[in-house]
């Protein structure tokens, strides 16, 4: 499964970079990172680094194959 986390802010490059499985993308105000999710704990475990990283997801979505 892919998915993509929509991170509200500016993202620095060296925080981005703690997510090495996961691609980013700044946007206007927002960053992308986009990635493989292996299964629910997998998924459970990037939310909850994001979370301790102080980074907000305002949208994550499985995109499709």
């Amino acid at each position: 499964m892919r998915y993509e986390f929509r991170v509200a802010g500016v993202v620095p490059d060296a925080l981005a970079e703690t997510f090495p499985e996961l691609d980013h993308v700044p946007v206007p105000e927002e960053c992308l990172f986009l990635g493989p999710v292996t299964d629910e704990a997998h998924l459970y475990g990037l939310l909850l680094r994001f979370q301790a990283l102080g980074l907000r997801v305002v949208e994550m979505r499985q995109l499709p194959e």
